[in-house]
């Protein structure tokens, strides 16, 4: 017996060679730890827009990044179709991570609506308008990328919650074109959260917005891809507002290293928020109107030298462009101090004007009014060069102490297949 098995020994061994070598290599699934989106800053509205592509079959769907929305939120009474949307039923596990207990009937076309499913109010950013919407689910695609081929794919979550709003919400100064908002709050539906939750990475996004109106800036979720990780970043806390808003705590505000005398005191009373409100749908920093006029008195004594001209609505400080100095360095900078004099962000002086006409600059602070929502909103144009990341477990908010310290410019960014190249910037421009 034992001869006859040593006569086939060889015999099992090369068929068992041949069947290894017949399957063929099975990659393990791709599960990815680092998502991206492109985003571009809209020319007429100097907001900024991203795309994510959604439904069956898939379309890309242009969205306003707003930072401080609780929702991804599209239009879907007219031409959404989808073979994948579902509407889940009011009380349902869906609705309870929304934090929606509303059942509503429905009053639209059936496409969007659908009765004893939950609703929830959806607010429009510029109009403050709040309508009620759908809560639904669909799928949605995302970059990823691939650490270990160093390229971008796009991976799908198949069940995505997100509000279901009539047409009528996009009123205002939205970009032509976008269906709805991308919602980066702090709430377990945004867009932050649930990315977190369905691919398993720790929950922090990190903003670095363009200026440019034809080159990406973009979003990172998750871990940063190694050519975007930062070197040092300077942290301060974050307080998250009812609806998911982000506010950091600035104490006082500098120019050209002098304090500017306000009163510090609505810095952290402004409708019972403690903070500065940071924005991406607010276009240029917002500041409440006493606080305005001290700013914009003080930043003009640091420029006494250049000719004043008459100002150009929504601003109230100007000069001519031809006079200004010509470097960053004889332009006055502004910091946003935070829980101690050592934790400031600076804004450069050059980068705290913007050119209106060929030979007129303006101071791109503006007047919040007498009941803003914040008596400091951080706005886009700000952010615009600025990485700026959000640690949502550690509950703060952390950036370049001042962007000549960042070596990548915002606008670097290469979203066409291969891993998002960056070109390094010795001058941080």
């Amino acid at each position: 017996m034992a001869s006859t098995f040593n006569i086939f020994l060889p015999l099992i061994f090369h068929a068992l060679i041949c069947i290894t070598s017949a399957v063929p290599n099975v990659r393990a699934p791709f599960n990815p730890n680092s998502l991206i989106l492109p985003v571009r800053k809209d020319p007429a509205t100097n907001l900024h827009v991203t795309s994510l592509r959604k439904r069956t079959p898939s379309v890309l769907v242009p969205l306003l990044l707003d930072l401080d929305s609780r929702f991804l939120w599209v239009t879907c009474d007219q031409n959404y179709s989808s073979s994948t949307y579902h509407a889940p039923f009011c009380h349902s596990t869906q609705c309870d991570r929304a934090g929606v207990h509303y059942c509503h009937k429905c009053r639209l076309p059936p496409a969007g609506c659908h009765n004893n499913t939950c609703g929830v109010l959806v607010t429009n950013p510029f109009t403050e308008k709040q309508t009620i919407s759908e809560v639904a689910l669909d799928v949605v695609s995302i970059q990823a990328i691939d650490q270990a081929s160093n390229r971008s794919q796009w991976v799908t979550i198949p069940h995505f919650l997100f509000a279901c709003a009539p047409s009528s919400l996009l009123q205002g100064q939205y970009p032509q074109a976008v269906q709805g908002v991308a919602g980066l709050g702090h709430t377990a539906v945004a867009l932050p959260i649930q990315l977190a939750s369905n691919f398993g990475f720790r929950p922090q996004f990190s903003l670095c917005l363009s200026s440019s109106t034809t080159e990406d800036g973009g979003v990172f979720f998750g871990n940063l891809p190694s050519k975007v990780q930062p070197r040092t970043l300077t942290y301060t806390p974050v307080t998250i507002g009812a609806q998911g808003e982000y506010y950091i705590l600035v104490k006082s505000v500098r120019i050209n290293n002098q304090t500017v005398p306000f009163n510090t005191s609505l810095l952290s009373t402004t409708r019972g928020f403690e903070g500065t409100l940071i924005s991406t749908t607010t276009p240029y920093t917002t500041l409440e109107h006493s606080v305005f006029k001290t700013f914009t008195k003080f930043f003009a004594d640091q420029l006494a030298g250049v000719p004043q001209v008459k100002a150009i609505p929504p601003f109230g400080l100007c000069f001519n462009a031809n006079i200004l100095p010509p470097t960053r360095v004889g332009t006055p900078n502004i910091d946003f101090v935070m829980q101690n004099k050592n934790v400031t962000w600076t804004f450069l002086g050059v980068d705290a004007l913007v050119r209106v006409r060929p030979n007129v600059s303006c101071l791109a602070f503006v007047d919040g009014g007498s009941d803003p929502r914040a008596a400091i909103t951080i706005g886009a144009y700000q952010l615009e060069g600025n990485f700026v990341h959000f640690d949502l477990l550690r509950s703060r908010v952390g950036f370049y102490p001042s962007r000549l310290s960042q070596l990548f410019r915002c606008s670097s960014f290469n979203f066409t297949g291969a891993s998002p190249a960056l070109e390094v910037d010795a001058t941080g421009e």
